[in-house]
């Protein structure tokens, strides 16, 4: 017998005919699983979620049950769906931290209206109209303006007057929530009525993110490909680049990218970003957008993976960050500030005459090699995006076809029909596999690859083939630079 059966026995003697299946070779082009993304953020206690127990979500409805009306979680998750409703999306809910405490701010109302008319109020992102008579109070005017907010329970903040003082109260804990943007008259036509005065001050106090300690150790080994995080403090960043960087490993081999947001000024961006160097994080970097860094963090995630399903090797630059409401002028960086963070490890997004904010270049936080020289080879982040879909499609396709086979050398006289493979059939597999990668537009070079890809047997174990495998990816289109030399 010369052909290898998976199930018919050797030893038969019963008459009869007896048909397997082997669907080894039934698999045409690239077997592309289903991206899992998951996101990481805070639930309240009326949120019916375990805390540390990941949960697919489906819709903005769901998350509000799940997490709480008003919570980090429920807000990530409508931003979310608004920017991304095709993506699988998985949510990791945390428990604020116990030792933490809320940030809080205050609006001041003085004077008096001369006129009635609507107040146009802006807490984290989200309009509170307020209606203002003439000659109301200062008092009354912050008895308004704190029953206006608490009637919208999706708002990230509660309020309480006293006197001519509202203060606010944010629903969580943690030192994200600080710097949460409150202003008026967001949109043009907008105006606060004659008379009246509104004065703010800072949200702070606000400490104690959660520790994604547990929350890490709770994934186990599930893959996750891409991870959401609202919080860019140093502490939690070392942990999901460490946690992040080993899923990349040869011996691990459930990769996954990192996406967050953080606000700041250039001076304090250029910092952070100089301070970190990991090839699976991307920090997106903001000064002066009225949407809070935590809906900013879904969005972006959101936006760059819909994107990368479809082609992970295709640019991200252009592409609309849904939902972002758009710093005012005197906030947004130049083209020269932009370009100084893009070498400091922070991606940047444009802002369009229409007030749509886009982005402009998404990168990793990597910027030097072991040596401490400068390295742009991680530079991208469709680099690891092409990488991980090139190792998921060769593992898939080695796997599907060589499942249970012997291993022999180049020249071995077999019989047709053999479950044995060779270091030259195994060559021949990765070059058919790479023609694949170049049709989809994911490498380039392909007769360089066939020159230089090596595929031998381990000269100390004879059951294991070693190979180097130089697929040249694909690059994108990022400057174009013309000089144009005019003749009179």
């Amino acid at each position: 017998m010369t052909i290898s059966f998976n199930q018919i026995s050797a030893s038969l003697r019963t008459p009869g005919v007896y048909v397997e299946f082997d669907n080894s070779k039934a698999v045409q082009g690239l077997a592309l699983d289903v991206t899992r993304p998951l996101m990481l953020g805070q639930m309240l206690t009326s949120g019916s979620a375990t805390a540390l127990v990941p949960v697919r979500v489906t819709s903005a409805a769901q998350a509000v049950r799940l997490f709480g009306r008003g919570s980090m979680l429920a807000q990530m998750v409508a931003a979310w769906k608004t920017a991304n409703s095709d993506s699988d999306l998985w949510v990791m809910p945390l428990a604020d931290n116990s030792a933490g405490q809320a940030a809080s701010g205050t609006i001041t109302v003085s004077g008096t209206p001369t006129a009635a008319g609507t107040l146009a109020l802006y807490v984290a992102g989200q309009r509170v109209q307020v209606a203002i008579a003439a000659g109301q109070s200062a008092a009354t005017v912050a008895t308004a303006i704190a029953a206006a907010i608490n009637a919208d329970a999706d708002l990230i903040v509660t309020a309480s007057a006293t006197t001519t003082v509202v203060t606010l109260t944010c629903r969580h804990k943690g030192q994200v929530f600080n710097g949460l943007d409150l202003r008026l008259n967001y949109y043009p036509g907008e105006s606060t009525p004659s008379g009246l005065g509104i004065a703010f001050t800072t949200v702070n106090g606000g400490s104690g993110n959660p520790d994604l300690t547990d929350a890490l150790a709770a994934l186990g080994d599930v893959q996750y490909h891409h991870l959401c995080s609202p919080y860019a403090d140093v502490a939690n960043l070392v942990l999901l680049e460490d946690e992040f960087g080993s899923r990349w490993d040869g011996m691990r081999q459930i990769e996954g990218q990192v996406w967050t947001a953080t606000v700041g000024s250039h001076s304090s961006l250029s910092t952070l970003g100089a301070s970190r160097n990991s090839e699976v994080l991307s920090i997106l970097g903001v000064q002066g957008s009225p949407t809070p860094v935590w809906v900013i963090a879904a969005i972006y995630t959101a936006v760059a993976i819909k994107a990368l399903d479809n082609d992970p090797a295709r640019p991200l630059q252009t592409l609309v960050l849904t939902g972002m409401l758009a710093p005012s002028e005197s906030l947004r960086f130049t083209r020269t500030e932009r370009n100084l963070l893009l070498f400091d490890g922070i991606s940047t997004f444009t802002v369009a005459a229409d007030g749509t904010c886009a982005i402009e270049r998404a990168i990793t936080t990597y910027q030097v090699n072991s040596s401490g020289l400068p390295d742009p080879s991680y530079l991208d982040v469709e680099t690891l995006a092409t990488l991980a879909v090139l190792r998921r499609t060769m593992r898939s396709r080695l796997a599907q076809k060589f499942p249970r086979h012997k291993l022999a050398n180049d020249g071995t006289n077999y019989g047709i029909g053999q479950a044995i493979v060779t270091p030259s059939l195994l060559r021949a597999e990765l070059i058919a596999l790479a023609r694949e990668w170049e049709t989809r537009g994911w490498v380039e070079n392909i007769d360089d690859f066939k020159d230089q890809l090596i595929v031998e047997r381990n000269a100390d174990d004879a059951n294991r083939v070693d190979a180097v495998i130089p697929p040249d990816l694909i690059n994108q289109l990022r400057v174009f630079a013309g000089q144009v030399q005019f003749r009179v």
